[in-house]
């Protein structure tokens, strides 16, 4: 039977005005398929739209009241408990209008004052240009391969750490490549961190998003260390489709960041989006269902995309997130990929370059779309490919 995604054809995206789908362009006579901005377009959940009409009915626009907060905040550390087998403590899950808010607030508050950061890369495209405007040093470590899959160079993060930087960013799930890393890596990543006296930004915003056998561990439960050098955000945002409500959640793990958070966290805290914190809370309260549908419906795109035939181009299939990784170095191409296709294939994906310098020759692709479409873009892409 049909899945009601598989009615949200390109021509109904690019009428409902998204970035993702807001220029419609052509390419050989072909609308553009948007499959570079990190949202999926699928419908919400039931239960976040109730909580945006509650809030739209009820006038519930004014500035964000504690009690909202603290329901989020229960809301959230429940999902947790249930999904990952951590159940942080509510009074330290803290409202944020996004990740690279939380971010910056780390940056300022938990590290050492001119202190570099260290990024694994290819990244989430913001980390690699946020630093600089924080005037801190950037130290790019570029991800390894094992086994097939991209791991951490932990030698690399050793000699980064010996030269002074006093951060990592960790984003896990990993995003671009959808690698979820394992309880034993984030153990060994502890271990460095922990001999240096650092600090660790873990990015956890696409934690309900796994498959198969792989399992979301928080960074911060991996050990007591661990818990006592990190700060965690996280969002309901990329699982159940709303980041436009900017709210995000910081998740402090020892009472000493506890207690620095509120002395200083309150710029931060200040534009958390009021319908937002309504709508997360609805999210992770009664969105379970909703996102465990989304899940199985992205499992099925992930099953498409393995079994895509795109001569000279390495896919690195996602464990987690949807997000995955070509690498199209084996194309030989003079240019950088993400502008031949959108050019030859009519699908605008992101550029690896703006990844990192580990980046250059790839592009990630978003998987969150209706599976005719996604049959489509992979049609496309290797019809590129063969007329080269």
């Amino acid at each position: 039977m049909a899945h009601p995604f598989d009615a949200l054809t390109a021509e109904h995206m690019r009428a409902g005005g998204s970035w993702k789908w807001s220029t419609p362009g052509e390419s050989h006579g072909r609308g553009l398929i948007g499959a570079f901005v990190a949202e999926m377009d699928y419908p919400v959940a039931p239960a976040v739209a109730d909580a945006v009409r509650w809030s739209a009915d009820a006038s519930a626009f004014g500035y964000l009241p504690d009690g909202w907060v603290d329901d989020m905040a229960v809301a959230c550390s429940a999902f947790w408990g249930e999904r990952f087998g951590w159940a942080p403590d509510p009074a330290w899950v803290r409202p944020v209008p996004d990740v690279l808010t939380a971010f910056t607030a780390t940056v300022r508050h938990f590290t050492r004052p001119g202190s570099a950061i260290l990024l694994p890369t290819p990244a989430y495209m913001p980390f690699l240009t946020v630093p600089g405007m924080l005037d801190r040093e950037l130290l790019q470590v570029p991800m390894g391969r094992a086994s097939g899959r991209p791991v951490l160079d932990l030698e690399a993060i050793d000699r980064g750490f010996a030269d002074g930087a006093g951060l990592l960013v960790l984003t896990s799930p990993h995003n671009p490549t959808g690698r979820v890393f394992d309880a034993d890596e984030l153990a060994a990543v502890a271990e460095v961190v922990e001999r240096h006296g650092a600090r660790v930004f873990s990015d956890e915003i696409h934690a309900p998003l796994t498959f198969g056998d792989a399992r979301h561990r928080p960074y911060a439960t991996i050990s007591d260390a661990a818990a006592g050098h990190t700060v965690t955000a996280t969002s309901a945002s990329k699982a159940w489709n709303l980041p436009g409500l900017k709210c995000g959640q910081v998740i402090l793990s020892n009472a000493a960041d506890a207690e620095h958070w509120t002395a200083t966290g309150y710029l931060a805290e200040h534009g958390t989006a009021t319908p937002g914190v309504l709508a997360t809370t609805a999210a992770y309260r009664d969105g379970r269902a909703w996102l465990d549908e989304v899940l199985a419906y992205l499992d099925g795109n992930r099953a498409l995309l393995a079994a895509a035939d795109l001569p000279g181009i390495a896919v690195t299939v996602p464990d987690g997130t949807y997000l995955a990784w070509l690498d199209a170095r084996g194309l030989g191409l003079d240019e950088p990929p993400s502008a031949f296709f959108t050019r030859e294939a009519g699908v605008v994906m992101t550029d690896g370059a703006a990844c990192g310098d580990a980046g250059r020759g790839g592009m990630r692709l978003n998987l969150a779309m209706s599976r005719p479409v996604l049959t489509d873009a992979l049609a496309r892409l290797r019809s590129a490919i063969r007329g080269m």
